[in-house]
């Protein structure tokens, strides 16, 4: 096995876990590392949303959140887009888009876990949004068609991909011309140590996968993108850093000091140029199919 099917295993029972607990009743959202597993939350997923917006959607899809910022706060959604969320957990930013689209707009969600995908689906019902679909799947696979979504949000998921030159390309092809990426994510701000950048559980914290910021905008104008840029939206302290990574031994947390300042939440922004070619793979037949079968049925409409 590859490391990166290593790091979709180790995603897929940390997020499982995570759903399962809120489903049960925990109120615990952490970001799935040592922190979750002591009921401590970590400063990454901490205090992302505000009380409007807490109070707007169900509880479990708040508590199940393990994101690092707040897209839908910075994407600038409007009424009618089409969004997606890679990467969707419990829903809440499914939800909030589908909000802010309205009833003539859809807001889609993509997760690979099953007990995520359950919840995200309980979450859907308790809201009674009609505009909401999830389906199931993987980031560097997104079973959408070609020019078919208007937005791309994530929130600090793309980090987990052991594969995210597939990513941003995915990402690009299903996104329509003059399309928008606006994601939150874990950038780096220089050298991380190696300690750091090996050990598998941190990947599930949104830490040892982070992209430096300049890798991240060159992959971005690799893929196609233009314009991309990334706002810094909270700075994670040597303090953050030693308790992050509590419990994860104590020659990681030694390091915490070296890691002070360097690891960043940001909103990166990039556009598909309104020019670029349309490109279609025998994937977008199927997966055209897939999503015009679904929508004409009671599944993509709640």
């Amino acid at each position: 096995m590859n490391a990166t099917n290593d790091v979709k295993d180790i995603v897929k029972q940390k997020y499982g876990a995570a759903a399962e607990r809120v489903s049960r009743g925990a109120t615990n959202s952490c970001c799935g590392g040592a922190s979750a597993a002591i009921g401590q939350c970590d400063p990454i997923t901490s205090n992302l949303y505000d009380e409007v917006q807490a109070s707007d959607v169900p509880q479990a899809a708040l508590h199940a959140s393990l994101g690092c910022g707040n897209p839908t706060a910075l994407a600038e959604l409007r009424p009618g887009e089409t969004v997606l969320d890679l990467g969707s957990g419990g829903g809440i930013d499914v939800l909030l888009s589908a909000k802010r689209v309205g009833p003539t707009g859809m807001a889609f969600g993509l997760d690979m876990t099953d007990q995520m995908l359950a919840l995200a689906e309980e979450n859907k019902r308790k809201s009674g949004l009609t505009n909401v679909h999830f389906l199931k799947g993987e980031i560097e696979q997104i079973p959408l068609p070609a020019n078919s979504v208007d937005v791309i949000i994530s929130n600090c998921v793309i980090n987990l991909s052991g594969d995210k030159d597939q990513v941003f390309r995915e990402a690009f092809r299903v996104l329509k011309p003059g399309g928008r990426l606006a994601v939150s994510d874990v950038v780096v701000r220089g050298d991380v140590p190696p300690a750091i950048r090996q050990n598998m559980e941190l990947w599930i914290g949104c830490v040892a996968g982070a992209l430096t910021d300049t890798d991240y905008l060159a992959k971005l104008a690799v893929a196609g993108f233009e314009n991309a840029a990334i706002e810094v939206t909270r700075v994670y302290s040597a303090d953050d850093a030693k308790e992050f990574l509590a419990g994860q031994g104590e020659d990681l947390a030694r390091l915490a000091q070296d890691v002070d300042g360097k690891f960043v939440s940001g909103f990166v922004r990039a556009i598909k140029p309104a020019d670029a070619p349309t490109k279609r793979s025998a994937a977008d037949a199927q997966t055209s199919t897939a999503a015009s079968s679904c929508c004409a049925s009671p599944c993509c409409g709640g």
